[in-house]
């Protein structure tokens, strides 16, 4: 299996993070750790050398940060970025989140970086990993203007079947995290899209799919789990085929 989700550099794994690699490690083929910020780049490369073969690096900046952010950050983030693509398997997390945008203001700052991440991904020819919140069709729609981007991976998707037919349709993936565990709308996700397109995640430290317990990348077998059940497959079988599509997305090697 492969978390191709998850921020074990955030500071709510300080205390315990060589715990909760090594039952990763125990578990797991391998983790896609996912920065969201200049500072969380910058750890996201330090632990790959640390769990070499293991934990690979995506580079990004949320599209929460960016409203707020200053400009002189986001350009610092960006070139840290493209200096360091060579040790990253994809770009992200990027995209757009209007869930709580109060301002046309920020929704433009976002698509502004969103564009950025765009444009580098078309141009290195590299996987994008896309939050999109509220915005699914946005995203979608903004993606097809950018010739030679091979995956856009739809991470802890949560719009509508019908887009997730388009971005499919476009080649696409689409992630599911531990919030089909109890989500019945995300549980209907699982049943109707296809093991061809699907990858799991966990997002931890966020959605744990047991109450009261940080999420954490071990329990993304409660996803694979959870598939299998929704779609009454063998559980092996359900984290073959997504840890295949996770490899042949991100160039790991099986």
């Amino acid at each position: 299996m492969i978390d191709a989700h998850c921020h074990v550099d955030f500071k709510e794994f300080n205390k315990t993070r060589d715990e909760v690699m090594e039952r990763a490690q125990n578990k797991l083929k391998a983790i896609i750790n996912s920065g969201a910020s200049l500072g969380g780049n910058r750890r996201t490369l330090k632990m790959a050398q640390d769990y070499p073969n293991f934990l690979y690096p995506a580079l990004g900046f949320h599209p929460h940060y960016a409203p707020k952010a200053d400009r002189t950050i986001i350009e610092e983030a960006l070139t840290e970025i493209r200096s360091n693509l060579h040790l990253a398997v994809a770009l992200g997390e990027t995209g757009l989140d209007f869930h709580t945008l109060k301002s046309q203001e920020a929704q433009k700052k976002q698509e502004k970086l969103f564009r950025s991440f765009l444009g580098m991904a078309s141009e290195q020819e590299m996987p994008l990993i896309v939050h999109a919140r509220d915005a699914e069709k946005k995203a979608l729609e903004m993606s097809k203007e950018y010739k030679g981007i091979p995956k856009i991976i739809f991470h802890c998707y949560g719009g509508d079947l019908e887009t997730a037919q388009l971005i499919m349709d476009e080649g696409h993936l689409i992630s599911l995290s531990t919030l089909i565990c109890f989500s019945p709308h995300h549980q209907e996700l699982a049943r109707e899209l296809p093991l061809s397109h699907l990858l799991t995640e966990t997002d931890s430290p966020y959605l744990s799919p047991f109450k009261g317990q940080r999420n954490e990348p071990s329990f993304v077998e409660e996803t694979v789990k959870t598939i299998a059940n929704l779609k009454s497959m063998d559980v092996q079988e359900v984290a073959d085929i997504t840890e295949e599509n996770a490899c042949r997305v991100f160039g790991i090697k099986n």
